[in-house]
């Protein structure tokens, strides 16, 4: 481990069992089960898990913004969108790339991007 870097993201859900299923199809994360109402992943590059509440993340609430990266835009977004999550924000341009906004099933808000 490297001193004082992000080591681990803990997301909150409202269905841990959906979105599992989702974060699995789509991204191909693995996930090891903690009793039920939370679970780790794995295979992001940086670990995390998820914890069943009845609150969700939104930039809109104050959270902060999971950004992920593609190497091809158009087909994560197909992806997304064919297992259950919502495209938020369309692909918009940046300074250094391109990237979009989706909620996931829970309602979570998370994003994509690429260089340009």
């Amino acid at each position: 481990m490297n001193h004082h870097q992000i080591n681990y993201l803990e997301i909150p859900v409202l269905d841990l069992i959906a979105t599992k299923k989702f974060f699995s199809a789509v991204f191909d994360w693995r996930f090891t089960d903690y009793g039920p109402e939370s679970c780790s992943f794995d295979n992001a590059v940086v670990d995390g898990g998820f914890y069943v509440s009845i609150k969700i993340a939104s930039v809109a609430n104050g959270s902060v913004l999971v950004v992920l990266y593609s190497d091809d835009l158009t087909q994560s977004m197909a992806d997304i969108e064919a297992h259950g999550g919502v495209i938020v924000k369309p692909i918009f341009s940046f300074p250094g790339g391109q990237r979009f906004c989706f909620n996931d099933p829970n309602s979570n808000e998370f994003a994509l991007w690429q260089p340009s």
